[in-house]
């Protein structure tokens, strides 16, 4: 009887644990599976270049436009300039092609493949690019820029210097005339003696303002303000603006 007792409880234990095994999740236990790792998305895919962007030196007082086509090219993908980049610019004429290479590097590709430049972008979308002869070159997003500086040919021409008040105090002239690596300018009598005490005698546009000259190598610096008026600076106790006249 007690061996009959024992086997009936064996096979009630050999049943009991692959049931236990197969026992259901809680109702509120969550079986999650470990996530997927994802690829990286190439370099290639995440940066869009496609469309219209400023070409330009490091003053911006050259600037064109590069507009990048999502075409196959003869090398690379199909990139087009202005007619006026050419013009600034020589070495335009050898660029035929774009690509994006390792670590987001934007290429400028001439007919062989080979890069006539090569930019790394330095902050959301701007691109800078050494150039020997022409130093820093720059791509940017022509949307986000505000209008180029004003160059030395668009400055030329006739000025009056003025007080705040308004009162001409003398006139100038900006010549086109070279004088050593600078321009020519022309002092029209009668100047007030504040002028002419510092005797401008060349001028030149550098970082997008008119820099007057002394043959001493004294400089005053005027920056473009409201009104098209132009704005010595730094400012200093008798505050004088530069107005075409």
């Amino acid at each position: 009887m007690v061996r009959t007792v024992l086997w009936t409880m064996a096979l009630s234990v050999a049943f009991a644990a692959p049931l236990a095994a197969q026992a259901p999740v809680p109702p509120n236990e969550v079986v999650t599976e470990p996530p997927i790792p994802q690829q990286n998305e190439p370099a290639q895919e995440r940066r869009t270049m496609v469309g219209s962007w400023e070409f330009s030196n490091a003053d911006r007082e050259k600037t064109c436009t590069i507009t990048f086509r999502n075409d196959a090219g003869k090398v690379g993908k199909r990139v087009e300039f202005d007619p006026g980049c050419a013009v600034h610019f020589a070495f335009i004429r050898d660029i035929v092609g774009w690509q994006m290479a390792e670590n987001d590097f934007l290429r400028l590709l001439d007919g062989q493949g080979n890069s006539v430049l090569e930019f790394s972008e330095v902050e959301n979308g701007m691109f800078e690019a050494p150039r020997p002869g022409e130093g820093i070159l720059f791509i940017q997003n022509a949307s986000s820029l505000g209008p180029a500086p004003k160059t030395a040919e668009q400055v030329a021409g006739e000025w009056s210097i003025v007080r705040r008040t308004g009162r001409a105090i003398c006139a100038l002239t900006l010549t086109s005339t070279a004088a050593g690596d600078e321009f020519a300018v022309r002092v029209q009598q009668p100047c007030d003696a504040a002028v002419t005490r510092f005797a401008p005698a060349t001028w030149q546009m550098d970082r997008g303002e008119i820099v007057l000259r002394s043959a001493a190598g004294q400089s005053w610096r005027f920056e473009e303000a409201e009104d098209a008026r132009w704005r010595r600076v730094p400012e200093t106790a008798n505050p004088m603006l530069m107005v075409r006249k």
